[in-house]
Order: C-alpha cells, then sequence, then structure tokens
C-alpha cells in the first residue's frame, strides 16, 4: 500500500509540474485553433505544409542547440510552428519550409544580453510575407464571431495567467479599442463598427500568443504596458492610414529592437521557462 501511495503521490506531482508551465496550455489551445480552422472555418491548410512547417521549425531548434551545446526542448519551437500556421498561409511547401528555418533562426542570430530580440513566429511570418509573393498573412480567415471571440479570452487568459503576461495582452487590447472607439467617434461611425473590430479573432490569437511570449517582451511590467500601448499605435496606424490588415502584426516587428531599451531604463528579473526534473523522491523544479 505504501508503494501505492507513493506512486499516487509521484504522479500527482508530475501532473502538478505540468501544469504549471504554460507552454503546454499554449500548445493543446493552438493546436485546438488549427483544427477548428481547418473543419470549422475550413482553411485551405494542406496537412502537408503542417508537417513540413513543424518539421524545420523542430528540426532547426535541434540543429541549433546541438551547435550551441545547450539540451534540446521541442516545446518552444512547437508552439512557433503552430502559430506560423495558424496565420501563414502559402501554396509552397518550401515556403513552409523556410518559415520554420527563418522563425528559429532568429532566435540563435539575432540576440542581445543572452535574449532573442524578435518573436520567432512574427519574425518568420512577416519576412516570408514581404520578400516571397507566394506567402502572406491572412488575419481575415478568422472572421469576427462573437462567440469565438470567447472563447479565444478564456483560453487566452488561462495560458497568460500561467505565463504571467496577462497585463501586456490587455493593455494591447486595451489601448487599440481606445483607438479605435476614438477614431468612430470622430468618423462619427456606430460603435456596433469597433466592438466588430474587437471581435477580430486574429487580434485576440495575436494579443494572447504572440505579443505575451514571455522572452520577448519587456522585463518589467511598467515595460509590459508602455510596450503594448506602443505596438497597438503602430499597428492602428499601418491598418488605417496605410491600409494594411495585418498592421498589428507588422507592428510587433518593427517594435521588438526597442524592448532591450526598455529592459535597460526599466529594468526587471528575466523570464524563465518552468524546469522539472522526476527523480526517486518526486518532482524537483527549477528555471530555464
Amino acid at each position: 500500500m505504501a508503494g501505492v501511495s507513493q506512486g499516487m503521490q509521484k504522479r500527482g506531482a508530475l501532473l502538478r509540474a505540468l501544469l504549471a508551465d504554460p507552454r503546454h496550455y499554449q500548445i493543446i489551445v493552438l493546436s485546438s485553433l488549427i483544427l477548428l480552422g481547418t473543419f470549422h472555418f475550413a482553411f485551405q491548410l494542406p496537412w502537408w505544409h503542417v508537417v513540413a512547417c513543424v518539421g524545420s521549425t523542430v528540426g532547426t531548434q535541434a540543429i541549433a542547440d546541438k551547435v550551441v551545446g545547450r539540451k534540446f526542448d521541442a516545446r518552444s519551437p512547437l508552439i512557433s510552428a503552430l502559430s506560423l500556421t495558424l496565420l501563414l498561409r502559402t501554396g509552397s511547401v518550401t515556403l513552409s519550409i523556410a518559415a520554420g528555418i527563418l522563425a528559429i533562426g532568429s532566435k540563435y542570430v539575432l540576440r542581445w544580453k543572452g535574449k532573442h530580440i524578435f518573436n520567432p513566429a512574427n519574425f518568420g511570418l512577416v519576412i516570408l510575407s514581404l520578400f516571397f509573393t507566394g506567402a502572406w498573412i491572412s488575419p481575415g480567415q478568422w472572421g469576427t464571431a462573437p462567440i469565438f471571440a470567447v472563447f479565444l479570452l478564456g483560453m487566452g487568459g488561462v495560458v497568460t495567467g500561467k505565463a504571467k503576461r496577462w497585463d501586456v495582452s490587455l493593455a494591447l487590447l486595451a489601448s487599440y479599442a481606445a483607438l479605435i472607439f476614438g477614431r468612430a467617434l470622430w468618423l462619427g461611425d456606430p460603435l456596433t463598427i469597433p466592438v466588430h473590430q474587437l471581435q477580430s479573432g486574429a487580434l485576440l490569437i495575436f494579443a494572447f500568443f504572440m505579443i505575451s511570449d514571455p522572452k520577448t517582451t519587456p522585463d518589467a511590467r511598467l515595460g509590459r504596458v508602455l510596450y503594448a500601448m506602443m505596438v497597438a499605435t503602430l499597428g492602428f496606424t499601418i491598418q488605417f492610414a496605410f491600409y494594411n490588415a495585418a498592421g498589428i502584426i507588422l507592428a510587433l516587428i518593427l517594435t521588438a529592437p526597442i524592448v532591450p531599451f526598455i529592459d535597460r531604463f526599466i529594468p526587471a528579473g528575466r523570464y524563465h521557462w518552468p524546469k522539472f526534473t522526476i527523480t526517486p523522491k518526486g518532482v524537483s523544479h527549477e528555471t530555464v
């Protein structure tokens, strides 16, 4: 009985350890969104493109970790691959592969004081869409269904809460809401228009699963709030002044180089992913 009880305690500790890592929630939610997009929204998303993107992303991470002598962990590159799959559209498998290589390559090449500058998925998505006519960002594919928006708010809230980055998501959405409501009032548009715009699936995916990346946002909460306001303002400008529906996604890559300066002037402790090791005595907790 003692052995059974000890085994149950160990399994319980392992389950708690798994639930404490926000990456596990993010992988589940992003995978669910891909299935929802494929079967409910009828995305033209061939399975071989998904496999190509995931394979190149995870494979590039494995090779890069081998080169720098770091232990390989597939979770972060898998999240990048799923994010790319959600927003990138291309008819070329070669470009799907290139997206993963670009995303992960940016983590190892474009760094400042041990921290990568760009969100990997955002970098791969934007660079590929800018330089190759066969690839494009597709923010409108998610529509603006209220029920779907509530689902994203709930799932996104869980993920950002676990990563302790809910502040940057809410600051982005609040800033963007203030701008589009202000624009509607200025133009005399009915307020149903900005309400409709706030229900954009792409906006909510971006707010909860891209800008909230704890590895590429400012370390201090004040810095994150200021940064989110900056991204929202630039994204709003690109979207409504330059008529680009992907404005908010483009704004993130343009403002990413500012993060090191924010960290310098508003310093705080750097975020580390939780790490758990199974031992004969149970599960030990570390950070990486």
